[in-house]
């Protein structure tokens, strides 16, 4: 289930956010998190399972046509799952009539458990 980011859920999201290769450093991870928080732009939303959060994405509104997806991580041990897949599919449900496009970090993850959700570059 998908559910927007809330500050209650900052040190869940940025464990999350520190599995990608470039939120590693503790000051990057909490401008992105402010960044979040600050920019209406920018949009978190947490995947929980039936108890933990396991996961995040992080979309950007570029215009009132297409969001990016700009950042996506699930905790190791739930990955090989469809959680990936599942999170992307339900932002596309949130935001049907928006195309969605990925930066480079996620394209080849994005290529990959695209089902029917376009998405580009």
């Amino acid at each position: 289930m998908i559910i927007r980011y809330k500050k209650a859920f900052e040190k869940i999201a940025m464990g999350l956010l520190s599995f990608m290769p470039a939120e590693k450093d503790l000051k990057v991870l909490q401008q992105t998190i402010k960044q979040y928080e600050s920019n209406e732009n920018w949009q978190l939303f947490l995947w929980k399972d039936e108890e933990d959060i396991i996961g995040l994405i992080g979309v950007i509104f570029e215009d009132e046509s297409s969001i990016t997806i700009h950042h996506i991580s699930v905790n190791p041990s739930h990955r090989h799952q469809g959680v990936g897949k599942s999170m992307v599919q339900a932002v596309k449900g949130l935001y049907p009539n928006r195309t969605m496009k990925s930066n480079d970090l996620i394209v080849n993850f994005l290529s990959k458990c695209n089902d029917g959700v376009r998405v580009d570059k």
